[in-house]
């Protein structure tokens, strides 16, 4: 049965495309010439309409990018087709969507494996001078699978979020060998550069045997001028099938390994019945590295063990010596749309894929056995940064992934590398990725807006980019004109109402804030918990204003039922939402501190919202690094809320009664707001005072919050970090060895409440850190 399906499908195929025999035939090198230029364009014009008609999703034209893909079948238009449903599943996290998303892209998945497997025996199929055969139908497949991959890890499954994991080494291994092709082509490049010129007829004896590492395909190391590469050409179509036939998949160290189809994937329970291999409660197989086996008897996933995880050597792939393909999309290297298809596409997910896992906090280091790679930031922030110059939906990609890593994670972290660092010429592209490069960024956003003027994704970056600078005003009002016309893009909307309600929080305008918060429950259902819980708080500011200031009871009494209806709210829509089969951080957050409130106001007598402790909105602030982007008014604001507890306040009188954990959380957002003013020695002296000489067992158990140990030696840390700035170079090197002491601390704390949030904090400075003495070179001993 299957040997008369492949006599059919083959029959169709020559009954729609020339036959390969009769261009092997003579006749005129011109005539073969055009005929492989058509051929070549039509490789090419799949490729393009999928590519244009996906872009429109980031101009918010949801309906064109639609209409534009609805008809093609190509594994371009299904991956298309895959990205619109990806782009909307993550800006919104809405199950509908993220189901929509999984589907669409685990059938882009299994016709990029078709195509590729085609590609193979087809002479037809497109040749380039950097890539090996098949390459654009293995982007395809790995570009679906990591999408697909996050997708599975937003979903509410275990087994779901485990397959998620797997999908991205599979596609790691497809990525790294796509800019392995590129790092052979530019080594070659070199060489030709020094005399190292390699002959036609070396090429030609060399293309029976291509092959490219761990992708489904052939490699071509081809160098040629344009006449050469034609002519080049012209010989590979006349050794057709008995040439394709030879090109082989294999793995990193060249040996062939079988298709890559997520279609036959499955997990399956361990078979415990081979007596000679028994099932043991740790993995006692072995891996081979670098072509050398390693026993792992000893390693287990249980925290006695992590240390050994540190010592695995990183991949082949995360070497720093690479030639890299930097070229402009105005080079000849890039003139078929293919290869800038192949190379933006690669570099975008790479890139992502290098950053996302190198930003995993401490606290999910066993990830790195499932994943069985280790992330590179610097390294994946540079292939980002060279994919955002295509004017295509990779790069239109590639730049929202870097501006919402700058405004997001760089913007939420306080240790970072100085951009305007000394370094070597050599290294002036690692030089601009470091820290926040201000300017870059600035230029990669008026980029993107004049590319898609009607996005309003690009306007929400911008307030991101206002906020980060410390104009919280501006950033509200660019938040705001954005409202005046809505998008069509549901989630986009749900975004921007989020920023405008942080944004609210942080300038302290508690009316705006509460008011967005709720409409977020409107729009948005990934945590209802968090929104209602932040419109309470926001009202508990409000009444405690009202009560200092003197207002009318009728007003203090309206605060005090609006925040406690709402606070009250909260809980009751914890748990909804899932990740990873767990609750929401802050799911947990929010319903352990309502409990721990209702238990205060039940012992102390008190109405609810007299028992709630130091300032909810303070806290939600440092969880958001809010304190970061306010100017020196706004943190002056901050100090005086801090005050309702302990200083003259109306509440000040209860303050005896606190609980040490209580007054742990008062100094650890003083701290941070005294740190942010520069107030360095006051920021020690609380911190040392109200945390770090408490008895670490009265800061944790029932329902105190255990958070402020941490929390409290990140920010000792920071502190140490900034005042090296006002050092000379070896008071310099000693504040970076206490900023290090108290990182490390933070790193290795015991599981707590929000540590994932705290992490990446704390994985970013450690980062930082290492690159520091990486600069310093032996200065640390």
């Amino acid at each position: 049965m299957l040997r008369g399906w492949l006599r059919e499908k083959k029959g169709e195929l020559n009954a729609s495309t020339h036959s390969l025999d009769a261009l092997a035939e003579p006749q005129d090198s011109t005539s073969i010439a055009s005929t492989l230029r058509i051929q070549q364009a039509n490789h090419c014009l799949p490729v393009e309409a999928s590519m244009r008609a996906a872009n429109h999703i980031m101009n918010d034209d949801l309906q064109a990018a639609e209409d534009g893909l609805a008809n093609g079948t190509s594994s371009f238009h299904k991956m298309g087709k895959g990205m619109v449903a990806f782009l909307r599943a993550t800006l919104g996290f809405e199950p509908e969507i993220m189901r929509e998303a999984s589907e669409r892209l685990a059938d882009a998945e299994t016709t990029a494996s078709a195509d590729h497997r085609k590609s193979q025996r087809d002479s037809h199929a497109h040749r380039s001078i950097i890539y090996p055969i098949g390459s654009e139908f293995a982007l395809c497949h790995a570009e679906s699978q990591l999408m697909s991959a996050v997708v599975g890890v937003l979903n509410e499954s275990l087994t779901e979020s485990i397959r998620g994991f797997y999908k991205l080494r599979k596609a790691f291994v497809t990525l790294d060998a796509i800019l392995a092709a590129e790092d052979k082509y530019m080594r070659g490049q070199s060489r030709r550069t020094v005399g190292a010129r390699v002959s036609v007829d070396s090429l030609r004896s060399n293309r029976s045997s291509r092959s490219m590492k761990a992708v489904p395909g052939g490699f071509g190391d081809e160098r040629h001028s344009a006449k050469k590469q034609e002519k080049s050409l012209l010989d590979t179509v006349r050794q057709n099938e008995a040439q394709a036939a030879a090109n082989t998949t294999t793995n990193s160290n060249g040996r062939p390994i079988a298709e890559d189809d997520d279609e036959d994937d499955e997990f399956y329970d361990v078979d415990e019945s081979h007596e000679s291999s028994p099932a043991t409660d740790i993995y006692a197989g072995h891996v081979e590295i670098d072509g050398v086996i390693k026993d792992l008897t000893n390693n287990s996933l249980d925290d006695d063990n992590r240390s050994e995880t540190q010592d695995l050597p990183p991949p082949k792939a995360l070497s720093s010596d690479h030639q890299v393909l930097d070229h402009d999309p105005d080079s000849d290297v890039f003139s078929n749309p293919i290869d800038v298809f192949i190379h933006s596409g690669a570099n975008l997910c790479f890139g992502l894929l290098l950053v996302m896992i190198s930003m995993i906090p401490p606290a999910f280091n066993k990830l790195l056995f499932i994943i069985g790679f280790h992330g590179d930031r610097d390294r994946g922030l540079r292939l980002l940064w060279q994919a955002s110059k295509f004017h295509n939906i990779n790069g239109a990609m590639a730049g929202l992934c870097l501006l919402g890593y700058y405004h997001a994670v760089v913007g939420f972290a306080d240790i970072l590398p100085e951009p305007s660092s000394t370094r070597t010429s050599a290294n002036e592209t690692q030089q601009d990725v470091q820290g926040y490069p201000k300017e870059r960024c600035e230029t990669l956003l008026q980029d993107m807006r004049s590319r898609h003027p009607k996005s309003h994704l690009w306007l929400l970056e911008e307030a991101r980019m206002e906020a980060m600078n410390r104009r919280l005003s501006t950033a509200l009002s660019l938040l705001e004109s954005s409202s005046k016309t809505k998008s069509p893009l549901k989630q986009v909307e749900a975004l921007n109402m989020f920023e405008k309600s942080l944004n609210a929080m942080y300038i302290h305008d508690y009316a705006l804030c509460a008011e967005s918060f709720i409409k977020c429950v409107d729009l948005n259902n990934w945590s209802h918990a968090l929104y209602y819980y932040n419109a309470g708080a926001a009202h508990v500011e409000s009444y405690r204003h009202s009560k200092m200031s003197g207002r009318s009871d009728k007003e203090i009494k309206k605060h005090a039922e609006k925040a406690t209806e709402y606070l009250r709210q909260a809980p009751k829509h914890a748990g909804k939402k899932k990740f990873m089969a767990r609750q929401l951080p802050f799911d947990v957050f929010v319903t352990r501190k309502i409990q721990k409130w209702d238990a205060r106001a039940k012992e102390w007598g008190v109405p609810f919202i007299d028992a709630v402790g130091v300032s909810p909105l303070e806290e939600m602030i440092f969880f958001w690094n809010g304190y970061r982007r306010m100017d020196h008014s706004q943190l002056e604001t901050s100090l005086e809320n801090l005050e309702w507890s302990d200083g003259n306040g109306q509440n000040s009188a209860m303050w005896a009664k606190e609980e040490a954990d209580e007054k742990a959380v008062l100094a650890v957002l003083r701290g941070a707001t005294l740190r942010n003013l520069g107030r360095w020695d006051a920021v020690a002296e609380v911190l040392k005072k109200g945390v770090l000489a408490v008895p670490g067992a009265e800061l944790k158990g029932g329902l105190r919050d255990n958070w402020t140990g941490p929390c409290a030696h990140y920010e000792m840390g920071v502190g140490a970090w900034m005042r090296r700035k006002e050092a000379g170079e070896k008071d310099e090197v000693e504040w970076v060895k206490e900023c290090e002491g108290w990182i490390d601390k933070a790193a290795k704390w015991e599981s707590y409440e929000l540590d994932a949030r705290v992490g990446l904090k704390v994985a970013t400075a450690q980062d930082t850190l290492k690159k520091f003495w990486e600069e310093k070179k032996g200065v640390r001993d």
